[in-house]
């Protein structure tokens, strides 16, 4: 085992080496840039001062000399300095990555409580109007795009209702303290962790029960059925740790996959997190953070794949690493 993940992160360092090369060259190649987004309309910005202010922040290199200077950098982890906050790239990810990650991390729980227990009951009750009604809502769900779900629900629970917060992480006004503020952050992240959820749990719901109709078919399990063994038993111990295989590996990429999602998520209700912060680095060029953030995405689904292998031989005892 400890030889095999030696093997994939260094595997895993070089594929990084040829993603940052990739991510370099496409947000460089972007129309626009920081320089001309802050001087655009000013009429006291003469050609010197512009081409100045592109060699203090690094604009005025090539694309191959541009990464190589920012590869030497970032193998010591200095990802340079945000062109927007004029901080450190890494202090800004640290900043605001609480926020994100609560949301993330809220979000999966909710999805795999939800997603797993339904898929398993879709797939007992197959063909049923149950089964049918699981699914559909599924599919609701992965054909929903997140923006136009969001905009119906902050139209009925927080224009019309008005019981939920429209946007933002806390009430401004009310300035609560302590546990009061946690259960106003709590509030406010209501309706951005329902569109997490129900845009998310189709895909995971519907591969539970793809899997888990595979393993109730299977020889072992109408063995168990004929030895008089109770449906709880059967389903508990002997289907559902089998179906946990192939859903670990889709568990694996919904970690990067709901950091990547925040930047939709998090415009819409005014979050303040990374994905908040992405887009505004997008519409200013802020060519360091793009490539931090998007960096560590990459770190993200790299992780999110080895664990996933590993935690293979956790759920299955015949998987063997040497």
């Amino acid at each position: 085992m400890r030889q095999y993940i030696v093997r994939r992160i260094l595997i895993s360092i070089l594929v990084l080496f040829g993603v940052s090369f990739l991510l370099y060259i496409i947000i460089r190649l972007m129309p626009g840039d920081y320089v001309a987004n802050i001087t655009a309309g000013n009429m006291n910005v003469t050609a010197e001062m512009e081409q100045r202010m592109r060699e203090v922040y690094g604009l005025d290199k090539g694309l191959l000399e541009g990464y190589i200077s920012w590869l030497g950098d970032a193998v010591r982890l200095d990802f340079g300095i945000s062109f927007i906050y004029q901080k450190p790239v890494t202090e800004v990810i640290q900043r605001y990555l609480p926020i994100t990650f609560a949301l993330a991390a809220i979000a999966m729980v909710f999805e795999m409580l939800l997603a797993i227990p339904l898929g398993i009951l879709a797939a007992r009750k197959q063909y049923s109007k149950m089964d049918y009604s699981i699914v559909a809502i599924a599919l609701m769900g992965i054909s929903l795009p997140s923006f136009f779900f969001a905009a119906i629900l902050k139209r009925v629970f927080a224009i019309g209702l008005g019981v939920l917060p429209l946007s933002g992480m806390v009430n401004a006004r009310a300035g609560f303290e302590g546990f009061a503020r946690i259960m106003d952050i709590g509030h406010h992240l209501v309706l951005p962790v329902t569109v997490f959820v129900i845009t998310g749990v189709g895909g995971l719901l519907r591969y539970t029960r793809t899997n888990m109709l595979e393993v109730l078919n299977a020889d072992y399990v109408r063995t168990a059925r004929a030895k008089g063994l109770p449906e709880r038993k059967v389903i508990g111990k002997h289907a559902f740790r089998n179906t946990l295989i192939p859903i670990v590996t889709l568990v694996g990429g919904m970690i990067p996959g709901l950091f990547s999602g925040a930047v939709i998520t998090e415009g819409i209700f005014a979050l303040e997190g990374l994905g908040q912060i992405a887009i505004n680095a997008v519409n200013n060029g802020d060519i360091p953070y793009l490539m931090g953030f998007n960096m560590f995405l990459a770190v993200l689904t790299l992780l999110g794949t080895l664990v996933s292998d590993i935690l293979y031989a956790v759920v299955d005892p015949r998987v063997r690493y040497s």
